[in-house]
């Protein structure tokens, strides 16, 4: 099936992704800068993607722009009480919930989430009210992440009607 690219925001330096991945403490694929680079801020054709026996919806891949709230060191900033550690979002769905990159077993070529934010608390709640310790309010954090694909490509490619 052929994927295409729409509303994206101006083209970025392939540079420019790889220095946010740095700043975020990781390297992205290769696969994935090459298309965030192009398609900074875009909706795919076809959108949609399952996750186990649930259909799911990709929104727009996360920005390259400073100045947009969509930046995607903005939006993993916004979300980092929540996610689980080694998580980090490419794309939203048009729920709020995030697509991301999981590094937490693969430090190269990580696999891709489903992160569901309903449901979902800060850990330092979790530790300071619920009385949980580090290790248990990380385990909870991650009974919200969904295995999607095994690359970047492989979540392309499952993109469906």
């Amino acid at each position: 099936m052929t994927i295409e690219w729409l509303y994206a925001d101006t083209p970025v330096r392939e540079d420019d992704v790889r220095d946010a991945g740095k700043t975020l403490g990781v390297v992205f694929p290769e696969d994935y800068v090459e298309c965030a680079a192009k398609n900074n801020g875009a909706d795919v054709e076809p959108y949609l993607f399952d996750v186990g026996n649930t259909t799911k919806s990709f929104g727009t891949l996360l920005m390259y722009d400073e100045d947009d709230s969509e930046y995607i060191i903005k939006i993993f900033h916004d979300y980092k009480d929540t996610l689980p550690k080694g998580l980090i979002p490419f794309a939203f769905d048009p729920a709020g919930n995030l697509i991301c990159f999981d590094y937490e077993a693969r430090t190269e070529n990580p696999i891709i989430v489903f992160w569901e934010h309903e449901g979902a608390g800060e850990k330092e709640v979790l530790i300071s009210h619920e009385g949980l310790t580090e290790e248990e309010a990380e385990k909870v954090a991650r009974e919200n992440v969904f295995y999607v694909a095994d690359t970047f490509t492989d979540f392309l490619n499952k993109l469906h009607d």
